[in-house]
């Protein structure tokens, strides 16, 4: 059995992202699990055309290693991809990453004070473990009778299949959200039909997209203060749009105005602009953006079925409204399960306790980082630390250097135990619950990948600005802990 200080389960941002941050502290006894073949997380997964991302290229990218070449504003997921497997290669993680590696459990074992991974290729044991497993990994299929009498490609946007000919085709969408925003105008110029399942209507703003010149990256190379000046005053004007967010009225009624004018500017036809006007608060869910979307759902060819898919018989698929239409493909745009995390079935703490029965009622976490019961465990990008307003990387590195602070403990003192303490988790839980209880997000009248479908509660997002985040949870603190000669317990 190999023995390890710190085990990374996962490749994406998080994962890479604390390798090279411990690779560059001169740190070598880590190892980075990684089931696919490749890394990448989300933008290895990820290929369906029309692929992007929704936060400016120089804001979505580590500030630790900036990139000046980035082609435009929004960049497309092959280029973010890229920039993630470069990161790796040139930061000299390949000796440490272990791909095409399945972890099949993760159990803490009190014996040792030590985490014992099962993988698909042997044992482990490892001191610290760092579950970088992101959040949009695990496909999520509508459970509808009927599924398996469909005759034709049928998919998930996130596990696209290349081979499928959708030319001159009869294709049915089902979903609306981010991805289906970004696939659908790709999938409307080549189907002789296209019809969109939607359960509801999204709000969509203007794609403001520029494509940097040689010129501008050869500024960005020659300037890197440049460089963070410019990531600074994007992260501060994203950061404005919290007030939406929080339900603050004149910032509500201009967000609100702004998607509606682009939806009217778009969509001439009233009876198709009913079809797509949201009937909740916009921010409850992720506010899109697009230039290319409402036009494609003007075309001649698309439909537009303002209700969800319910049965499928055969190739023909009936919605919840009666509406029933045959088509030769089905895309699903439905999202991943991010409220209830397919990791936790497999990790293990004191006594045996499984990470989701801990969090049946709704993922907790001090800190968003540390959860009771799971000694030198550590979740990244889990219980509400995403955002729906700003950069998701801003967070991750928020809690890298919470990881990176609690290792220096754990390295300066060798029976060190790190278990933060009931007390800390159960009232950082009720803080949350206090910020998030006025926000859109609890008060829109929406149903949101964002809340747990089983509590309601507010689990995937901080509810706060970008900025508080850091303030609060940015550096380690041995507070929460109370300290034992073996381990730090509860009080």
């Amino acid at each position: 059995m190999m023995e390890l200080d710190v085990a990374i389960v996962g490749a994406g941002f998080a994962g890479l992202g604390l390798g090279i941050r411990l690779k560059r502290r001169g740190v070598t006894s880590f190892l980075i699990f990684e089931r696919a073949d490749a890394v990448g997380g989300t933008w290895r997964d990820n290929t369906y055309p029309g692929v992007a991302c929704d936060v400016p290229s120089h804001l979505y990218s580590w500030s630790f290693r900036p990139n000046p070449r980035w082609s435009s504003f929004f960049s497309e997921g092959a280029e973010i991809r890229d920039y993630l497997v470069a990161g790796a290669d040139e930061e000299g993680l390949g000796d440490h990453l272990r791909l095409g590696m399945d972890v099949d459990a993760m159990t803490w074992d009190e014996s040792r004070s030590r985490w014992a991974l099962r993988t698909s290729r042997g044992e482990f044991s490892a001191r610290t473990v760092v579950l970088a497993c992101g959040r949009l990994t695990e496909p999520r299929i509508p459970d509808v009778p009927g599924l398996d009498t469909f005759r034709g490609p049928m998919f998930h946007s996130a596990r696209w299949d290349h081979d499928a000919d959708l030319r001159d085709k009869r294709v049915a969408v089902v979903g609306s959200g981010a991805s289906a925003i970004q696939l659908v105008p790709q999938v409307a110029e080549i189907a002789r039909e296209l019809v969109v399942l939607q359960r509801s209507a999204p709000y969509v703003i203007p794609r403001e997209e520029h494509q940097y010149t040689e010129a501008e990256q050869a500024l960005f190379e020659r300037d890197p203060e440049g460089l963070t000046r410019l990531r600074s005053t994007l992260f501060w004007g994203a950061e404005e749009a919290y007030a939406q967010r929080a339900g603050v009225p004149v910032a509500v009624e201009e967000a609100r105005k702004r998607a509606l004018d682009h939806l009217a500017a778009q969509v001439p036809d009233p009876a198709l602009r009913a079809k797509l006007t949201p009937h909740y608060e916009i921010g409850c869910k992720r506010v899109l953006i697009s230039n290319e979307y409402y036009p494609a759902l003007t075309r001649r060819t698309v439909t537009v079925e303002p209700s969800a898919i319910e049965a499928v018989n055969g190739n023909t698929l009936i919605t919840a409204n009666g509406a029933q239409h045959e088509v030769d493909a089905v895309i699903f745009a439905t999202g991943f399960h991010a409220a209830q995390q397919p990791y936790a079935r497999i990790v293990r703490g004191i006594g045996g306790e499984l990470l989701a029965r801990h969090w049946a009622g709704g993922m907790t976490a001090y800190a968003s980082t540390v959860v009771s019961g799971f000694p030198n465990l550590f979740v990244v990008n889990g219980p509400n630390a995403g955002l729906g307003h700003n950069s998701a990387i801003y967070m991750i590195e928020t809690q890298l250097d919470y990881i990176l602070g609690a290792l220096d403990h754990l390295e300066a003192d060798a029976d060190l135990v790190l278990d933060v303490s009931r007390q800390a988790e159960d009232e950082y839980t009720a803080l949350i619950d206090e910020l998030s209880a006025t926000t859109v997000w609890m008060t829109g009248g929406c149903e949101s990948w964002y809340r747990d479908g089983r509590t309601g509660r507010l689990t995937l997002l901080w509810p706060g600005y970008a900025h508080t985040f850091r303030e609060r949870n940015g550096e380690f603190s041995l507070s929460p802990f109370s300290s034992s000669p073996t381990r730090l317990i509860a009080n």
